[in-house]
């Protein structure tokens, strides 16, 4: 599908947050000129009141602003479960802020004044990354609901299925025939949407840890 083509749910979009207002038109107009729409905000506290377009993209946060600080709305926005990736941009950068920034999770922390390919790669990087983290939940999501039409029996196959082991050993563990565990393979196989081994394994890869642990 061509990007003109997405449906504006799926068309990327960077929440700028900067107290100086030229910086931002600066950067809107840099990602407006390839094409990227912005939403911005001139405090950290305007982005906690409002309500955030849920499509794929990134932040763009100063560092220091009057009142809370980019790392305070990172660590508000973690609270909140919004995983969106962070750049931090700050035109007092130093290295103990870049680590701290980076060991709690920002994409990346970039220093004024930033080249615009270097901010435009950056941004470009840290929104195919929230696109494929999008990707992943929806497509476990839609696993975590097949999984559900499974019996217990045919996610104990499950188990030992991806797990490598022959109908004969599944048999052997679960006590019942072999016969019998074709059968609940088959349907196990047909209700997850999967043909092969490494699509059963893929789905079973993308399950929750908490699902895959309680299965015995």
């Amino acid at each position: 599908m061509e990007e003109a083509d997405a449906r504006p749910s799926e068309l990327p979009i960077v929440a700028l947050v900067d107290d100086d207002a030229h910086v931002r038109q600066a950067m809107e107009n840099l990602l407006c000129s390839v094409g990227i729409a912005t939403v911005s905000f001139s405090s950290a506290r305007e982005v906690i009141e409002a309500t955030l377009p849920d499509r794929p993209g990134c932040f763009v946060l100063d560092v220091r602003m009057p009142g809370l600080s980019g790392l305070d709305l990172r660590d508000y926005l973690l609270k909140q479960g919004n995983h969106t990736p962070i750049i931090f941009l700050t035109a007092h950068g130093d290295i103990a802020m870049s680590v701290e920034a980076m060991k709690s999770g920002a994409f990346d922390f970039l220093t004024k004044p930033v080249r615009d390919q270097t901010f435009l790669d950056a941004v470009s990087r840290a929104i195919n990354a929230d696109s494929a983290r999008r990707a992943s939940e929806v497509n476990a999501q839609k696993h975590v609901t097949l999984y559900e039409t499974l019996t217990p029996r045919e996610r104990q196959v499950f188990r030992f299925a991806v797990e490598g082991r022959l109908n004969k050993q599944i048999g052997f563990e679960l006590g019942i025939s072999e016969v019998t565990v074709k059968l609940h393979r088959s349907n196990m196989m047909k209700k997850m949407q999967v043909i092969t081994f490494n699509q059963l394994f893929n789905a079973w890869q993308s399950l929750p840890s908490h699902i895959r642990e309680m299965i015995e």
